[in-house]
């Protein structure tokens, strides 16, 4: 799974994560304030794990899009993964997904844990 995010840590943007919405479907936002949040504390964190965990938090949790949310939390996943050189498994980021979805994990903290926890160590 390829994104171009172009250093999508140093300043992600609505931009950015509508395109990688696009990949999967139209790319409408239905909860722009979501996303707004999530990309404003996303842009401000120093590490890239939050900055992940909030964006993939809106997308799943909120439902930031129309249809596509989860295709897009594993695409902002695997981006960060790629991005930062990260081994990874793409099925474990899927599973990943539906374990935050099924188990409805909302708490930030949780969320970055479970993103590390998909690294290949």
């Amino acid at each position: 799974m390829c994104i171009n995010t172009h250093n999508m840590f140093e300043k992600i943007s609505e931009k950015d994560i509508i395109s990688i919405n696009q990949q999967f479907d139209k790319g409408n936002i239905i909860n722009k304030n979501s996303l707004s949040f999530a990309l404003f504390h996303a842009n401000k964190s120093l590490s890239w794990l939050r900055s992940c965990a909030f964006l993939v938090r809106a997308v799943l949790i909120d439902h930031v899009f129309e249809e596509g949310n989860k295709c897009t939390a594993a695409a902002i996943i695997a981006g960060f993964f790629e991005e930062k050189n990260i081994a990874y498994n793409p099925e474990e980021v899927s599973r990943l997904v539906i374990k935050i979805l099924k188990n409805n994990i909302t708490n930030i903290n949780n969320i970055e844990r479970e993103i590390k926890n998909a690294i290949i160590q």
